[in-house]
């Protein structure tokens, strides 16, 4: 099993992030602090860091420089310090990524996921989720019809795999902005509309009588696959 920390102040969002990642079976440990941070990592081994830039005795810059100097852990930068400048230095002083807040928890699973890959050649259980002729690997983020390769968007495959993994169920509109735009952006509601028409032109049969990728009324949308 691959052993996450994450260096972020806000318990909150590290609980969540915490979450999502134990559900694809990660082992994860949390520091709120620098010096916290130091002490977990003078003790056990983690293979990768998910590390906040602003924090309450340091910052994730200088953590990452001062960790550089004896480890070559993989760091994943995540940050609302999003100008070209601050990506810059993050690259310089050894971040191997770095993620702009508000982020979906999709796209940072995907980015964990690829860099555990290149760094270990660690490849999780494959999770695959068919229905008709579509299949969908949520662990390579792929799609296929018929066998054939379906080019989506990251936030059309983000929704795609929402709604597959809550397949049969209604999702509220709100509950799908969330999680697939992230908690705290102002994505309008007409951007979730476009996308899933978008999803129902590539996948669907009929896209304006859609098999799969059903409208509920008032509610939100649903993957409907009857047995």
């Amino acid at each position: 099993m691959k052993e996450i920390l994450i260096i972020d102040d806000d318990t909150d969002l590290s609980f969540i992030i915490s979450e999502m990642l134990e559900s694809y079976g990660y082992s994860v440990t949390t520091a709120v602090s620098g010096e916290e941070a130091f002490d977990l990592l003078s003790k056990h081994t983690y293979h990768l860091i998910l590390l906040d830039i602003n924090l309450p005795d340091t910052t994730g810059l200088e953590l990452c420089r001062e960790l550089r100097r004896v480890s070559q852990i993989p760091v994943i930068f995540a940050s609302a310090r999003t100008s070209e400048s601050d990506r810059i230095t993050g690259f310089d002083i050894g971040g191997d990524d770095y993620l702009p807040k508000p982020y979906s928890m999709k796209e940072l699973l995907s980015r964990v996921n690829a860099l555990i890959r290149r760094t270990y050649g660690f490849s999780a259980q494959e999770k695959i989720i068919s229905f008709g002729s579509i299949s969908v690997n949520i662990t390579a983020r792929s799609v296929t019809k018929d066998n054939t390769p379906i080019s989506l968007s990251l936030r059309e495959f983000d929704l795609l795999a929402y709604l597959c993994e809550h397949m049969n169920n209604a999702v509220a509109k709100e509950k799908l902005l969330s999680e697939v735009w992230g908690a705290f952006s102002a994505v309008e509601p007409s951007t979730l509309t476009v996308h899933i028409r978008w999803l129902r032109e590539k996948l669907e049969e009929n896209p304006a009588q859609p098999k799969y990728i059903k409208t509920v009324y008032k509610v939100g949308y649903m993957l409907e696959v009857k047995e």
